[in-house]
């Protein structure tokens, strides 16, 4: 995840960010569909039959990937990528408001410090950018769509087949961007893209994208929505680190501690470790 983060940086140097959002579900979708032809799966044969993946493409790609892009334009990808690890926070909230998970005094506590966390990147020095400002609000509103993808998909996609819900919603993400591409950005009229962003966007497509949602949507039967979620863990030090080596962005203070009190808020959300000592505890006394 710290990865993909990190290609979608380097994209969106380059291309505009709805031209980089269709590139990647473009290119997912068309790796996945051998696999889905392979397997057997079909294509929905109704408006209705249609209508989960279209609100999961939507939720899950459309919206998120729109607005995290977007904001890279206007925040480092270190930065973005700590905000990113925000999801388990907001999808945690999103599934106790709905009735979908229990809301347990750790998971509370956890989404305290997730906020404090984004309180401490965000700095307390009084000063104001606009620009930073507007690219941290859209990361989070990617960050709580996701939330809101995975209530969706827990209520509509829970029964179907890992490849097919990928699929299908990846192939609805493709057939709305196009559209909106077509009209904003007339990719068309666009100068050529490096090599580096090429293999950017194709990387992220196939492995941040493709490959991921397969695994993402195993777990999210398996293990629950707000867990699924948790693997954003990762993002801060991986993003922040290839940031650096790569892009040049400094690592501050500020981020670092950030990233560090978001984690431990993900901690106490997951609620296994602080289990795991409570047990220890008692079976000691």
């Amino acid at each position: 995840m710290g990865r993909c983060t990190f290609f979608a940086g380097v994209a969106v140097k380059e291309l505009p960010p709805l031209t980089v959002v269709l590139a990647r579900v473009l290119i997912a979708v068309a790796t996945l569909l051998p696999l889905f032809w392979y397997l057997g799966h079909t294509l929905p044969k109704s408006v209705s039959g249609w209508l989960p993946y279209v609100g999961m493409g939507l939720l899950n790609n459309v919206l998120p990937f729109g607005f995290i892009f977007a904001g890279q334009t206007e925040i480092t990808v270190g930065l973005s990528s700590i905000i990113n690890a925000m999801t388990p926070l907001f999808t945690v909230v999103v599934m106790a408001t709905f009735r979908e998970e229990r809301l347990t005094t750790y998971r509370v506590f956890g989404v305290l410090l997730g906020v404090v966390g984004v309180a401490v990147l965000r700095g307390f020095d009084g000063s104001i950018n606009a620009s930073q400002t507007l690219g941290i609000g859209l990361c989070m509103a990617g960050a709580l769509s996701y939330g809101f993808a995975a209530l969706w998909g827990r209520r509509y996609l829970a029964g179907v087949a890992p490849v097919k819900s990928a699929t299908c919603q990846l192939l609805c993400s493709t057939l709305i961007m196009a559209v909106v591409v077509a009209v904003i950005d007339k990719p068309w009229t666009l100068a050529t893209p490096s090599l580096n962003t090429v293999f950017s966007i194709v990387t992220l497509a196939v492995f941040g994208t493709a490959l991921a949602y397969i695994v993402f949507f195993k777990i999210l039967v398996r293990a629950g929505a707000s867990n699924v979620m948790l693997v954003t863990l990762l993002i801060p030090v991986t993003a922040l680190a290839l940031g650096n080596v790569f892009l040049g962005e400094a690592i501050h203070a500020k981020e670092i501690m950030g990233a560090v009190i978001i984690g431990a808020g993900l901690l106490f959300i997951d609620g296994r470790l602080v289990n795991r000592v409570s047990m220890k505890r008692s079976g000691a006394s």
